[in-house]
């Protein structure tokens, strides 16, 4: 089979776990990724093009002859990359810009649902201060209100009562605190239930659904604080049985991928709904149209299929053709490692130090998402600086691994969760 040059696009962990995997393929000649991270490295060649600078990344693909490209974060396919690659007949792994639009506008993506049947909770969109106000002031509490926009993941908030609602739609509407993502705001009704997400391999007429994973989105434990792009994960999730996949799989993204086809928007790439396990059965809270960070870092280790060939044969409509396997005798975990202060306002340039002391057990891998390499030394660099993965026969173990490797790297300011697997352990997964 043909040997690919490939360009990875993006910078964070979930691109690091990405290239980990892809280095691995026996197909790989030759791995760029653009602009990365000082942990990718260690598996091809950085390249200084930001994500978004869609002009000078095709320019690049084209003189170094790239076969084909993977998008890795949500801001480069929500202004046309995907689009650019296919203009320039360079293949490309990810969702045009006008199905992506599931993930940039979760305003569009609640009226699709409705127009699809899909379950979802009960909502509204606003563009105006005042009418969101009023609407707000006759719900009933708790109420979600969502930027529309992108947000980094931090776009959600769960207001307990009027007031704080009010506050909420102040800061997004009228202070812009979430700049442009905050033009329009969805407020909907607060799903109550098990949390979850699901992921899934796309080519636009086939798909294949992943294990379930379940993320922790509050930054400090026991759900506390606000949103992040997600503190750890933990999959699969025996709570989620086959049947209720199956359910998923019927009711959720089936209709999905049908309705984008048959919009014109023919969907390729992973499409990730997360899930909210309601008293009445699974209803959907948002789609996302790329890899999950942090799920993908528990994914990588536990995929057994060559992910090239995954992504290649989605690009290239042949997914049919493709056999998935998951490991399915171990458990696995992620651990994100974050500045003090993420996700508010933090410090950086603190080194960095026990990575490799961590990795001396054979079931941890450690992926770097904010930092960068300062006179030599490794230093942070974001706001989510690592993700600290393990593997073990059940999920106990897995995390016991995390939490010990956790406990060798060193960096002013760490902060983590220390109940990250905690529901899912009481929830049956023992």
């Amino acid at each position: 089979m043909k040997q690919l040059t490939v360009l990875l696009v993006g910078s964070g962990g979930r691109e690091h776990a990405l290239a980990w995997k892809i280095a691995q393929s026996p197909r790989l000649k030759k791995l760029y990724i653009a602009p990365g991270n000082p942990g990718t490295m260690r598996f091809g060649e950085n390249v200084p093009i930001a994500a978004t600078d869609i002009r000078d990344l095709v320019d690049f693909a084209q003189a170094k002859r790239v076969d084909f490209v993977v998008i890795g974060p949500d801001d480069p396919l929500s202004i046309g990359i995907v689009d650019a690659f296919h203009t320039a007949g360079i293949l490309v792994f990810g969702p045009t810009k006008a199905a992506a639009e599931l993930e940039w506008s979760k305003a569009y993506a609640k009226d699709f649902m409705l127009r699809h049947n899909i379950p979802t909770a009960r909502y509204e969109t606003f563009t105006q201060f005042e009418r969101a106000v009023a609407y707000a002031d006759e719900q009933s509490y708790p109420l979600v209100i969502k930027a529309s926009g992108l947000a980094l993941g931090k776009g959600v908030i769960i207001a307990k009562n009027k007031h704080e609602a009010l506050e909420t739609l102040r800061e997004i509407m009228i202070e812009k605190v979430f700049g442009d993502a905050g033009s329009e705001v969805v407020i909907e009704e607060f799903l109550d239930g098990i949390e979850f997400s699901v992921h899934v391999f796309s080519d636009g007429k086939t798909w294949r659904l992943f294990p379930a994973s379940q993320d922790h989105k509050r930054v400090h434990d026991d759900d506390q604080g606000l949103n992040t792009g997600g503190m750890g994960v933990v999959s699969p999730l025996p709570f989620i049985p086959m049947d209720m996949l199956a359910r998923i799989d019927r009711e959720i993204v089936t209709p999905a991928l049908s309705g984008m086809a048959d919009e014109g928007k023919p969907f390729v790439g992973i499409l990730y709904p997360g899930v909210m396990l309601t008293a009445e059965g699974p209803k959907v809270f948002e789609f996302n149209v790329r890899f999950g960070d942090p799920e993908t870092q528990t994914y990588m280790r536990m995929l057994e299929t060559d992910i090239l060939g995954i992504l290649e044969a989605c690009a290239l409509g042949t997914l049919h053709e493709i056999d998935i396997h998951w490991r399915n005798d171990i458990s696995a975990c992620n651990v994100i490692l974050a500045s003090a202060g993420y996700p508010g306002s933090y410090e950086k340039g603190k080194q960095i130090t026990g990575i490799m002391r961590a990795e001396e057990d054979p079931n941890v891998v450690v992926f770097q998402a904010g930092t960068k390499l300062e006179n030599g030394e490794l230093v942070t660099s974001g706001g989510r600086v690592l993700s600290v993965s393990a593997i073990a026969s059940n999920p106990k173990d897995a995390l016991d691994a995390a939490y010990e490797a956790i406990e060798k790297i060193h960096f002013w300011g760490k902060q983590y969760r220390k109940d990250i697997g905690k529901k899912a352990l009481v929830a049956g997964l023992q």
